[in-house]
């Protein structure tokens, strides 16, 4: 019960498809639903490679491409958007202030004017992307990425982050890490893995060193960052 409801509870925060009813962070199922993530990251991945496997053959290469970029992102709620975008804004303030600032509801000047260049380089890369059928690993992965940022980092800021860390087990961390492992190999995309960590731990750190430790905002951004790490190195390894 508490793996199909930890299952349940991860899909529902990290997407906005209507398929389950627990929204509530009920004790014992949080570690669960975190070691979920790279799970949903590897569905919503899918259904993106899905979608362009049924309409290549229909849409222009250059359209479609864009109609996968809006796809990620509605699929997705902008939930990661909005913790890179407070994230960036946390970055303009000085340290004392910084956490205030990312809390805040409202997206600063400097949150939206980097958020829309990244969206720029996001969407530049998913044109220029081949490798359809790797986006569920770059989804799997980015969110390993955020399990494992919970785990090994400090969590500085106050709500349901608190009680996630709290209950994120070795074992969870291990099954998350693991599988996602098994899955990318069958891809034959393992090098992926070490692409993905060390974007974290550049984040990881300089955040540290900033805050004393991250905050689910900062999660939001280890992702989001996270992919379009994992898009630039494919299309990199393509025009090589």
């Amino acid at each position: 019960m508490k793996l199909l409801k930890g299952f349940a509870l991860a899909f529902n925060m990290l997407t906005i498809i209507p398929f389950f009813k627990v929204h509530d962070f009920f004790k014992g199922i949080n570690g669960y639903s975190a070691m979920f993530y790279p799970l949903v990251g590897f569905i919503v991945g899918s259904i993106l490679w899905a979608t362009h496997y049924l309409l290549q053959d229909y849409v222009p290469p250059i359209h479609l491409a864009v109609i996968i970029f809006t796809l990620w992102i509605l699929i997705t709620g902008a939930l990661h958007l909005d913790g890179f975008s407070d994230s960036v804004d946390g970055l303009f303030v000085s340290k004392d202030k910084a956490l205030e600032v990312m809390k805040d509801s409202h997206v600063g000047g400097m949150g939206m004017s980097f958020t829309f260049v990244f969206l720029m380089l996001k969407l530049s890369s998913v044109i220029h992307f081949e490798a359809y059928l790797l986006l569920p690993i770059i989804l799997m992965f980015s969110r390993l990425n955020a399990v494992m940022a919970i785990y090994f980092y400090d969590y500085v800021s106050s709500g349901v982050g608190t009680l996630i860390k709290e209950e994120l087990s070795v074992k969870h961390l291990l099954f998350s890490m693991l599988s996602s492992l098994a899955i990318a190999y069958y891809f034959s995309f393992l090098f992926a893995f070490v692409v993905s960590v060390f974007t974290l731990l550049l984040i990881g750190r300089f955040f540290t060193k900033r805050l004393g430790g991250l905050t689910g905002d900062i999660y939001g951004f280890i992702i989001e960052v996270s992919e379009l790490a994992l898009l630039t190195y494919l299309i990199m390894r393509n025009v090589s």
